[in-house]
């Protein structure tokens, strides 16, 4: 084990956490997607740009199907003899979480109030471990924003941002955690990333609407020295959140979830296989699973909080009831080239996935991938973005590159953390610290370049992701802050709220589409 976490550590991914019978060698292909190459930055003529809003090269945002897509097929399909899956109805019929709407909380200080606001429940809502980022849901999802008869849905991505067992180092023994620990202390593992689904409903038993909701994990699968397929969480490190995936941005696409992998290109999942591990609903009961390649007969437990994966023929999913397995990836097929240790972007060359979003009111649906980028003395680039026809994704037969539009984002300060296309219009989420209220931009195409289209919007502190909700008219986004934090939300708190309680808890929000385009 201690060997295979060495390999691991050189090539800079995450041993997987509580890992049952590791190779001492375990070759890469077990692991997760390879990264794209990461050297030194490209010489300065690589960093010029055309101007704000100019044209960008398409070609940079080429895809390639990743290495490992008929391997994880395989896996796959390995995983789904073994496990129970549940359609994406049970799991929202079984939701076990509230959302309480207009509460108190109030991430929009001076900013305009917006159309709707989602509170999530307060252990989520002031969480130190998990950071909400992408956002999506059935109106991406489907043409006709139905999925059967689960009503109104959206789905938010979160990353495991505290993790003092492992603290930015690959081993999981490094950090401020002991090896006792990390098997007694939910807090110890790096857990990757959660989708959480959001439903709008009916109470059954009351007859009054309700918002409820629900978390599931994402995984990858490997096959271990006994030849036993399990699963772990998301621990591709990127730089700066050195602990995972941070799934920026999500897209809900028929029955695919792709989500945002900064200096690789996209994960994908499958809304087919999603694994229960409490089929009974009752965590108590430690259920019957299937039986692997050696016919032995397995059980699970989601009592355990601090293992995952396979172990002595029990599953586990760091508590979770549902985990959702990665089925493919597309990784980006220029050289990642952008510096490490800054926000700063190189101009050409592989870009950053920050985020992605769908715009279905073009002819094709488009994948819309943009970057996160603040410019530094040789680095001017305020971020690219690129649409792709989302259609060409589902093959992964071959490469796909962007078409349609690539320009580059005519910000001055960068700092976008979400964009959305309808109808023409560009709008962008630019985050302005950690206490003062967002900007929500407005852009249009005009001769191939993005030109500004009024002034910024004020929106959420830590505004993040967006999506658009078609049938409502309503733009979609999430807060990313927490009180507790000097990082995070604590200076020019309103005096009455020292705490910062309501100041900067997370909450879901919309503004209409028709509100945002009637603003000077």
């Amino acid at each position: 084990m201690a060997a295979a976490a060495a390999t691991l550590a050189l090539t800079g991914l995450a041993a997987p956490a509580q890992a049952e019978d590791l190779p001492p060698d375990a070759p890469e292909s077990w692991t997760q997607e390879p990264r794209a190459t990461a050297g030194t930055p490209s010489p300065p003529a690589t960093r010029a740009w055309t101007a704000p809003g100019g044209a960008a090269s398409p070609g940079d945002f080429t895809l390639s199907p990743g290495e490992l897509n008929a391997e994880t097929t395989k896996r796959v399909a390995r995983l789904d003899a073994v496990l129970p899956k549940s359609g994406v109805q049970n799991l929202l019929a079984g939701a076990n979480r509230t959302v309480q709407p207009w509460c108190s909380r109030d991430s929009f200080g001076t900013a305009p109030d917006p159309d709707v606001k989602y509170c999530l429940q307060n252990d989520d809502s002031v969480s130190q471990e998990w950071v909400p980022q992408g956002f999506t849901g059935v109106s991406d999802a489907k043409d006709n924003e139905l999925w059967g008869d689960a009503g109104n849905i959206q789905l938010f991505a979160s990353y495991d941002g505290w993790d003092p067992g492992r603290e930015n180092d690959p081993l999981p023994t490094a950090g401020d955690c002991t090896p006792a620990e990390l098997e007694a202390n939910d807090a110890c593992n790096q857990k990757g990333v959660r989708i959480t689904f959001v439903q709008s409903r009916t109470n059954p038993a009351t007859g009054s609407p309700e918002v409820k909701y629900r978390h599931v994990l994402l995984g990858w699968t490997y096959v271990n020295s006994a030849d036993h397929v399990s699963f772990d969480g998301l621990h591709a490190a990127e730089y700066p959140i050195q602990k995972g995936v941070h799934a920026g941005g999500i897209v809900w696409y028929g029955n695919y979830l792709y989500v945002a992998d900064t200096r690789n290109g996209m994960r994908v999942f499958d809304m087919r296989y999603i694994m229960d591990l409490d089929p009974d609903g009752d965590p108590g009961t430690h259920d019957e699973m299937g039986t692997d390649t050696d016919g032995v007969k397995t059980t699970s437990n989601v009592e355990v909080k601090t293992k995952v994966g396979r172990h002595d023929n029990v599953w586990y999913s760091f508590g979770y009831r549902y985990v959702m397995p990665q089925v493919a990836a597309w990784k980006f097929k220029a050289a990642q080239s952008n510096p490490k240790g800054s926000y700063a972007c190189v101009s050409t060359g592989a870009p950053k996935a920050s985020y992605i979003s769908l715009d279905r009111s073009t002819v094709p649906d488009r994948l819309i991938m943009g970057e996160y980028c603040r410019p530094e003395s040789g680095y001017p680039s305020t971020g690219r973005i690129a649409s792709y026809p989302v259609s060409a994704l589902e093959g992964r037969s071959a490469d796909v590159t962007a078409e349609g539009w690539a320009n580059y984002l005519p910000m001055a300060n960068g700092g976008a953390q979400g964009a959305a296309a309808h109808n023409g219009t560009l709008y962008v989420n630019e985050s302005k610290g950690t206490d003062e209220p967002g900007n929500l931009w407005r852009f249009q195409w005009s001769n191939g370049q993005l030109v500004q289209n009024g002034q910024a919007v004020k929106t959420a502190r830590g505004a993040e992701d967006l999506y658009v909700e078609r049938g409502t008219g309503r733009l979609w986004s999430v807060s990313e802050h927490r009180p507790g934090a000097a990082s995070d939300c604590t200076a020019n708190r309103d005096p009455a709220d020292p705490a910062g309680t309501d100041y900067c808890q997370r909450v879901l929000y919309a503004h209409k589409l028709s509100w945002l385009d009637s603003r000077p």
